[in-house]
Formats: C-alpha cells, structure tokens, sequence
C-alpha cells in the first residue's frame, strides 16, 4: 500500500559523498544516505545498470528502504573491517536501521553470482518505512516481464532475471512504493539475487542472513594480519577493503570506479567511463597490497595481466575491459539527463587507443616490488616485462598522452621518468632472473639517455624544479613521483625544489592540488582539485624527511573523506563537493602508500 507515502514529491539528487559502497568483487552499488541503491550494474561492474538513478534520473531505476517519511541520519558507518553497512535515522522518538551488504563468497556452493541483502530493524517503537522497487535494465531503462511467485517476485529481461524475496512476505510491485510497519524484535530482511545466462537461485531470507554474517567474518580475517603500527590503520584498512571490493575476482583485475560519467565538473562535459582496469592504476593499488604482505592479490593481478596483454605484447595497452579485451568505442547515451544536468553520459573509453608511456613503468615497478618481496616472477611474466623494458627502449623519445589522457600528445616529462623507471626496476629484476647481456646493454643506454635528456630538456632552472612537458614552465603534480625514483637522489634540489613549487603553483587550498594548470588540458570548463596528488605529496613529503609536514597534510586529507571514508577522484576546493567517479580505485592506493610511507619515515 501507499497511504500516506507522498509519490509526487521526487527525491532530490544527492551529494556524490552521501552514497556508500556494497561491494561483491564482481559488481557493486552505490546506496543513498535515504536507502536508495541508486546505481547497480550486472552482472559485472561494466554491464548494463539495473538501477542507474545515479546519472539516469528517476526513469532509470532504484531500489530504495528507508523511512517512509523524511527522517534524520544519526548514524551511518561500516561494521568494523567488514564491508556490511548500516543506516540509522531518527524517525520521531524512534530509531529504524537499514544493515546491509553483497555476499562475496558463492564459489563452490548453489548461490547467485550476485546476492544483496538488506535488513531492517528497530529496537524501540514501530516505524513505517517504504519499498520502492524499480528495476529498469540498459540504457532505455526497459521495464520487466514479471513473475509473482510464491517464494519471491521474479523480473526477467531476457537472459537476465532477478528475483527479490522477503520475512516476512511483502506485496512488492515494482514501480510502486509499498509502505511497511517495522516492529520490534520483528526485522524486515528483502534478498535480492541476480542470475545472467544460468539458472535464477532463490535464497530463503533467514539462509541469507546468515551468507552476509559468514562474509564479515572472512573480511575480518582478512584484514586481521595488516599492520597494526600503521599510522592511521582504521583508514587504511578501510581504504584496502575498497580495492578489495573493486577488484574483480573471476579475473583478479581492479576496476578504476564502479560508475560512468560521475562529472568533474557538475554540469560539464568532463564525464567519463570509468569501469575498466587501467593497469597504471591497478598497478600503484597491487604496491599497496605488497606493502601490507597481501601477496595474492599482487599474483593474481600479475596473472591476469599476463593473460590480457598477450594479444597486443609487447605493447601495453592504456586500458581494458575486465578480462583484458578491447575497450568498447566511446559512445554518448541518448536521453539520459546525467548527474547534476552532466552530459553527455558515456560507456566506453576512448582512452583506450593512446600511448602512455607512463604505464609501462607503474607496471615493471609492480613486478619488482613483488620479486624484492621474495617472490620469482614466473618465466612467461618475465618475457612480458622483457617486451615491455624493450618496447621503452625503441619508443621513449616519441611524445604520448601521458598520464592524464590529453588528446594531443607531447613529451611529457613524468612518461619520460616513467619510462626510465622501467629499465631500471627492469634491470634490477634481471639480477635475479635471466637476461641477455646484449639485452642488458641496450637497456642501459636508453635508461642513461632518459636520464639525461630529461635533466636537460625537462627542468627549469629558473623555477628550480621539473616541468610538465618539454620547454614549458608549467608544473605536473604526478611528478610528486620523483622521490621514489631515484632518478635524483632524495636530498638533490631538484627534488625538492620540484615538490615545493608543485605545492604553491598547484596549489588549490589547504592540501589540495590540482593536477596540472586549471583549464590547460583543450576541453571546455573546469574541474576539481585531484585527490590521489595530495596523497602523492604526503609520500613525497614523507620520503625526503619531512615527516611532520606529511601527517600534517595526511590528517587534513581524512577531513576530505566521505562521511564513510571513501573518495572520488577529485574535490570542489570552493564546495569540498566530491567529483567524478566513486569510489575511485587510483585515490585509495594513494591513500595507503602515503600512510605506508609516513610508516617508513625516520622521524627525528
């Protein structure tokens, strides 16, 4: 029933940061601070949305449980190292409180690939909350065959079907709200399962329950060895589970963000498709999780790695689809109004197509890092990362697209110091592996001509610090990287003068950067300052002994996080609005290495 629910009042859209993430390892949905699961793909987190409110609007799907009328936030929080989320709102001298959560774990057992599992409760007096279930699949929103059956209500599209079950039974009709009296000691607990090309599974509520409680149990013993001297554990450890959740499991690949076209600039052009595996990114996510002893998931993206690049070896590709296939072509979605009025919505990249050299060093650094770790790289992997060291030294001095994706290419110098760290971790990999000395050699001599073209042609004396391309004066905070090098010793001035003008030219406010010069990149508009940098000059900070300054900074960043402790990839610095895709993969890496090195820091 409806009575009482006012359907002619639309929820306003909310704030990037209000949503939360549940997570499976194969897809994920970002939930509303009201209980509206407002963006889900399936099965994968670069299929079609079956909720897609997000930047669909209202004819695009959503699957709310809340409160039937407006009502009050009091809590919102993760249950500690679990990825199980709980809601509570006030609701007159009452409290409801929504517990929710994916099942990760189905291997070996008859369950759906996707399982989602909301609970409502209260422990004071009755609320009435709502159900507003209205699954609209693809991007024309297309509406179910449904099926009312006696266990559950079934929606089928095709060869894709989901079923959504209830304690105690509902009269759900999709499209519609139904409004429900939650009791004491009396839960409502609705199961959502997806099936696409295999049978549709059912699972009893109470069974279901059950699932979730077994699951928090396994991200508890995941996360129980991490560190316990980190500084800011709780925040790593949070930070670790998020590219836990986003990494893939059937292919071990991390995805960049769960959505597409989330804006970096509200109302602009600059929305674009986040949901593939950028192996720069995935890269810099693996080091995190060397970096705390979390070896599988280092292995598992080698792995697949190996088995994605082997079509277009030795050239690395900029990004692919989750199990290492071409990007779809960049398209515009028709009709959909976009997050905030931000179009166009696209699915697909076009950023697939480029040359970044700067991958093929994120990529080699994260091979060595798992060999220094007492790991041998496998022989296959070992000739991937040969072709890669030998595709630097045939192609290092032509300009790319470099680590920001600009459409027209230059010689960018952070690909050029990328290029250079994949010799030489290349190099350093060969100490223990076998490798041609005539190999040896060439690889040598272009990592020494790297070196030296760059402190010719890529620093500025005047300014005393690097530069973003060849012959320009302006500044590139992914060059924030150059203490980790080596390239220049960590007390050389270059270093350091490179860090300080980054942090007052680039400088967005407090410990805000932007990326590059604002509105230097040819595409109309603005955008935010980018988080990951910020992280980067903590590392940088913290690697050339100016630790205080980096806890400083890194404390004001965890001010910047999502009520939930996640983050987008960029900030309003004028708002403090969170933009563009979320969660984003590229910050929570960056997030855990400059903890990591504030860990390593001397601290005198």
């Amino acid at each position: 029933m409806t009575g009482g629910y006012d359907t002619t009042c639309p929820r306003p859209p909310a704030a990037i940061s209000d949503y939360g993430l549940l997570g499976d390892t194969r897809t994920a949905a970002l939930v509303a601070g009201d209980g509206g699961i407002d963006w889900l793909c399936v099965p994968r987190f670069d299929g079609e949305p079956l909720f897609g409110r997000l930047i669909g609007g209202p004819d695009a799907g959503t699957f709310r449980v809340g409160p039937a009328r407006p009502a009050t936030v009091v809590e919102r929080r993760y249950r500690q190292y679990t990825a199980t989320l709980e809601t509570t709102w006030a609701v007159g001298s009452s409290r409801l409180t929504l517990t929710e959560g994916m099942v990760a774990e189905v291997t070996g057992r008859l369950l759906p690939t996707t399982l989602i599992v909301r609970r409502l409760s209260t422990d004071e007096a009755a609320v009435d909350a709502v159900v507003e279930f209205d699954p609209r699949f693809g991007v024309r929103h297309r509406r179910p065959r449904i099926h009312q059956r006696r266990e559950a209500l079934v929606c089928q599209w095709g060869s894709l079907a989901v079923s959504l079950g209830s304690a105690p039974t509902l009269d759900i009709e999709p499209g519609r709200p139904t409004l429900i009296t939650v009791r004491p000691g009396r839960p409502v607990t609705l199961v959502l399962a997806v099936a696409h090309r295999e049978p549709l599974i059912h699972v009893e509520p109470a069974s279901a329950w059950q699932l979730l409680t077994e699951d928090e149990d396994r991200w508890r013993a995941w996360t129980v060895d991490i560190d316990r001297s980190l500084p800011f554990r709780e925040h790593v450890v949070r930070s670790l589970l998020t590219l836990r959740l986003l990494t893939y499991s059937p292919s071990r690949a991390p995805v960049a963000a769960p959505t597409t076209s989330l804006p970096e600039d509200a109302g602009g052009v600059r929305n674009w498709d986040y949901r593939y595996v950028w192996p720069r990114d995935a890269s810099i996510g693996v080091s995190a999780f060397l970096s705390v002893g979390k070896a599988d998931e280092a292995r598992g993206f080698l792995a697949w790695l190996l088995h994605a690049s082997r079509l277009q070896r030795p050239r690395l590709p900029a990004l692919l689809t989750l199990y290492g296939r071409h990007v779809p072509a960049e398209r515009e979605v028709p009709g959909w109004p976009g997050y905030l009025g931000s179009v166009p919505v696209r699915i697909g990249n076009s950023a697939a197509g480029q040359h970044q050299l700067d991958g093929y060093g994120w990529v080699t650094d994260a091979a060595w890092a798992f060999a220094q770790a007492g790991h041998r790289l496998s022989s296959e992997t070992w000739r991937a990362v040969r072709g890669f060291a030998d595709v630097v030294t045939r192609c290092w001095q032509e300009p790319d697209a470099g680590i920001w994706e600009v459409r027209e290419p230059a010689q960018h110098v952070h690909s050029k110091l990328m290029g250079w760290l994949a010799l030489d971790r290349a190099l350093r990999i060969a100490d223990t592996h076998p490798l041609a000395d005539r190999q040896r050699r060439r690889w040598q001599k272009a990592r020494d001509a790297i070196a030296a073209e760059v402190r010719t042609s890529g620093f500025n004396p005047t300014t005393g610090s690097y530069v973003r391309r060849y012959g320009s004066e302006g500044l590139d905070a992914a060059l924030l990287v150059l203490p980790l090098l080596n390239i220049d010793s960590v007390d050389s001035p270059r270093v350091h003068g490179t860090i300080d003008a980054i942090r007052d030219t680039l400088s967005a406010g407090g410990p805000l950067l932007y990326r590059y010069p604002p509105g230097r990149d040819g595409f109309p508009g603005t955008e935010g300052a980018f988080l990951p940098c910020s992280f980067w000059l903590v590392q940088a900070l913290a690697r050339t002994g100016r630790r205080t300054e980096a806890v400083e900074l890194f404390q004001t960043m965890l001010d910047h996080a999502s009520p939930l402790g996640l983050y987008a990839e960029e900030l309003d610095p004028a708002t403090g609005a969170h933009l563009g895709n979320y969660p984003q993969t590229l910050t929570h890496a960056a997030l855990v290495q400059a903890a990591l090195a504030i860990r390593d820091a001397p601290t005198s």
